[in-house]
């Protein structure tokens, strides 16, 4: 991915050695340190803690000093693996958790001995890693069904936030989840074919492979599903996001999904055609949303919060060097609040070909924080129904100049450049956003909403983030 992540690199770096320390090999692998261990189905009585673990994981003891049992996941699951909501049992991953074997490129005929997994989770159940090598890879071919509601969300999350000693700013204190799927990228190897089965690249922060020629593709479910305190820096520029969705198909529901303090992006889309809608980013300290490689779905209703002490951009749309045919991401419905400082809200580069409607962009009046930056003359852009209350409109730079960017947003229907935010709460509409005349969406593309407002967040009887989110009114902690 593109970006300026010198100053994460610093904060990250210093966790390196205790998270490689931490990796487990094949099997089950070893508790990361810190974990309590014990033995077989029925060890330890922790005060509150269930009495042994579901079949087809291990009891590794209790935490949470002796309230909840602590079942830990195998490191490869193959066939299908429920994990059941249970009073007192909490779900954990140690090093690279793998569902299935990675089965290719091409639905209709898989890799040979290839074995599917799916990983199903109950709705309310809470899962943590130790480390920031503690991951799970949902492999191409396999799916993970993690489908909560709104008053039980699925909760991903670092042990220390199960044990409640995760501060509010913690980031990076475990991976994160990997999804890889067979739709189409465009980062294909040598001469390889767009579209093609063998069209397929290896993925950020581990090494495993996406893309291929299913564009309808289904990994699963995401939805009231929440991954918090993520996030780990391999190498440079090569990291575990919070949620990592690589050559994902249409196929795969994402909905009412939150990423909250991830030491990376949000969720990083990879290539793929999936659509997603309701999403919540708070905390995070990269990018919200980083899109590459050739995406091509719809994102809809996002509420992006950065965080106080750090945070880079809120978009980042990229097209891995400008390839072809480009990233074409549709996003609709988002209401940001950029940071004080850093970069700017909205930067495209690499040949992208973005396009926002029907959205609110926002950084504080003492902040130097631009809209928009466009980085290089062969990205496009198009905006429709875009409201815009940031101190910089349009960043100056040597890349492309602020007037160019201003030709190509004024170019679109009912944007404004230097409104006045009226939000309350930051994320709700107020008279002036709901003022402006919304773009007709499903016009544009079927997979969106019919809506007829901008922003996430029309007005206070609109609560569809109330209950599974958190961390966005006061008195909500994550």
């Amino acid at each position: 991915m593109t970006g300026f992540k010198d100053l994460k690199t610093l904060l990250i770096t210093s966790l390196s050695a205790v998270a490689l320390a931490s990796c487990g090999g094949g099997g089950n692998a070893p508790a990361s340190p810190g974990e309590a261990t014990g033995g077989g189905t029925g060890g330890g009585t922790g005060t509150g803690a269930a009495a042994d673990c579901p079949t087809g994981t291990t009891n590794v003891g209790t935490v949470a000093a002796g309230t909840l049992r602590n079942c830990q996941l195998p490191a490869k699951i193959t066939g299908t693996l429920n994990l059941p909501l249970r009073a007192g049992t909490v779900y954990s991953v140690t090093g690279r958790v793998d569902v299935g074997d990675d089965m290719g490129g091409d639905a209709a005929a898989p890799k040979a001995g290839a074995v599917k997994g799916v990983l199903s989770v109950d709705a309310g159940v809470r899962l943590f890693g130790s480390a920031g090598l503690d991951y799970i890879v949902v492999n191409r071919g396999s799916q993970i069904f993690a489908d909560g509601n709104s008053a039980q969300p699925i909760i991903f999350t670092s042990k220390q936030s199960i044990e409640g000693t995760a501060g509010t700013d913690s980031i990076g204190q475990w991976g994160g989840l990997v999804v890889l799927g067979r739709a189409n990228i465009n980062n294909c190897p040598g001469t390889t074919p767009y579209g093609s089965a063998t069209c397929e690249a290896q993925v950020e922060g581990t090494n495993a492979f996406y893309g291929g020629s299913s564009n309808t593709d289904n990994s699963g479910v995401l939805r009231y599903f929440r991954v918090q305190h993520s996030g780990f820096q391999i190498l440079p520029n090569n990291e575990l996001n919070g949620i990592t969705l690589a050559g994902v198909g249409s196929g795969t529901t994402v909905d009412y999904v939150q990423v909250h303090n991830s030491s990376d992006d949000g969720i990083e889309w990879f290539g793929g055609t999936v659509n997603a809608k309701h999403l919540v980013l708070t905390g995070n300290d990269d990018d919200d949303l980083d899109t590459d490689s050739g995406f091509k779905g719809t994102v809809q209703f996002v509420i992006v919060r950065k965080r106080a002490n750090g945070g880079d951009r809120v978009f980042e749309t990229s097209n891995a060097n400008n390839r072809q045919p480009p990233s074409t991401p549709q996003f609709a419905n988002v209401t940001a609040i950029g940071r004080t400082g850093g970069n700017d809200n909205y930067v495209l580069n690499t040949g992208t070909d973005a396009r926002l409607y029907n959205s609110v962009l926002t950084a504080p009046a003492a902040s130097t924080v631009a809209c928009i930056d466009i980085d290089d003359a062969v990205t496009k852009a198009t905006f429709s129904s875009v409201y815009m209350s940031c101190p910089v409109a349009f960043r100056e730079d040597s890349n492309v100049g602020a007037a160019a960017i201003q030709a190509m947003f004024g170019a679109g229907a009912n944007n404004t450049s230097n409104g006045t935010s009226t939000l309350t709460s930051d994320f709700i509409n107020g008279a002036n956003e709901n003022a402006v005349v919304a773009t007709n969406l499903t016009a544009i593309n079927p997979a969106f909403t019919a809506v007829t407002y901008i922003g996430a967040v029309r007005n206070s009887a609109d609560t569809w983030w109330l209950g599974w989110s958190c961390g966005l009114t006061s008195g909500s902690t994550c």
